[in-house]
């Protein structure tokens, strides 16, 4: 599912499906009710967590305020060496 959806939107990242859970109880957001808590995880091209939304209620403002964290954060800047 993961792949057409990076196709669909032409994403230049992997996206991780989590369907044993595993990584969801790695991270703390698994729940008894045998789902995980509504959270967003960036990690950076190093590997490392760059930052925890641990929360995410309502999606509806969520892409955009980590879109502008990732761009200014994290996204390469022309001529800036990073």
């Amino acid at each position: 599912m993961q792949g057409k959806f990076i196709e669909k939107e032409k994403l230049s990242f992997p996206l991780l499906a989590d369907p044993e859970g595993k990584v969801s109880k790695a991270f703390g957001v698994w729940q008894k009710n045998g789902f995980a808590k509504r959270a967003t995880f960036i990690i950076n091209k190093d590997g490392n967590l760059a930052k925890i939304y641990a929360s995410v209620g309502n999606a509806g403002d969520h892409p955009q305020e980590v879109l502008e964290f990732v761009k200014e954060k994290l996204a390469k800047k022309k001529g800036s060496g990073r």
